[in-house]
């Protein structure tokens, strides 16, 4: 993921969701489920694949922020 083309935690990603600009959701393993089924389920309502092979502590790194992220999303280009 390039780092123009991103965003990351649940409430950017859900905006990002609704307005039609994802492109991929990764959802965190480790993250909470309460936080992460509802947005899994906005995805599979919009056709958005999601990924769900990392961890937290992965997608604050990719989205280059100090702390894990329970969400992230590649947006469209």
């Amino acid at each position: 993921m390039e780092a123009e083309k991103r965003v990351a935690g649940v409430k950017q990603s859900r905006k990002a969701i609704r307005e039609g600009r994802a492109r991929r959701v990764y959802l965190a393993s480790d993250a909470d489920p309460a936080l992460t089924g509802p947005i899994a389920a906005e995805c599979a309502a919009a056709g958005i694949p999601v990924d769900t092979g990392r961890t937290m502590a992965q997608l604050g790194r990719a989205c280059g922020i100090a702390v894990g992220a329970s969400v992230a999303v590649e947006l469209n280009g």
